[in-house]
């Protein structure tokens, strides 16, 4: 029986925590957790490892998993993402390694716990609504504001979280990673923030 994506996902993450490197799951699942659910091909992932444990991680992951140790080693030292691709499925992981700026660490401060599987239960990190928010503003804007996935996104988790989100932190950061002005335009969109 093929592994579904949720499996894939809790692999992983079970060999990060053996690892001890905090991680936080992003991307389209976080976003369908804190807003309004999609399908998508592959999970994001931030996490904090350190260079060390790239061969550690491939061991761990094991011979279900493609995973190159040397492209892992070379994308942890440059501070950018790799995958591992499950071999049965397809399914692709997205690890995008922290920079250990203070965006990254803010985000894997303020994670949130999610149960993403019952029976038995098992719980991953996801990043918050306001984290993923910001995070999907910048990947809009990267992609020179033309995914429209990345934007529809974004609208959904506001749509849903409304007044629970925490504003100031959202403006606070948006201004620092440069996507206020998306912010401000998104709430607009969105209805805003309540009076």
């Amino acid at each position: 029986m093929a592994a579904s994506q949720t499996e894939v996902m809790l692999k992983v993450i079970e060999a990060l925590e053996e690892l001890g490197s905090p991680y936080l799951v992003g991307g389209s699942y976080a976003s369908s957790v804190h807003g309004i659910a999609r399908a998508t091909m592959d999970i994001d992932m931030l996490a904090a490892i350190p260079a060390k444990h790239a061969a550690a991680l491939v061991e761990k992951l094991g011979p279900e998993f493609y995973a190159d140790e040397q492209a892992i080693r070379n994308a942890i030292m440059a501070k950018r993402s790799f995958n591992v691709i499950h071999m049965q499925t397809a399914f692709k992981v997205d690890v995008f390694v922290s920079k250990r700026d203070a965006f990254d660490e803010e985000q894997l401060e303020r994670r949130e716990l999610y149960v993403a599987v019952r029976n038995p239960e098992r719980a991953v990190y996801v990043a918050s609504p306001e984290d993923i928010i910001l995070s999907k503003l910048r990947w809009y804007r990267q992609t020179d504001e033309r995914s429209d996935r990345q934007w529809n996104d974004v609208l959904g988790v506001m749509s849903v979280q409304g007044e629970k989100l925490d504003f100031a932190y959202l403006r606070r950061w948006a201004s620092d990673v440069n996507v206020l002005d998306l912010l401000e335009r998104a709430l607009t969109q969105s209805q805003g923030e309540p009076k």
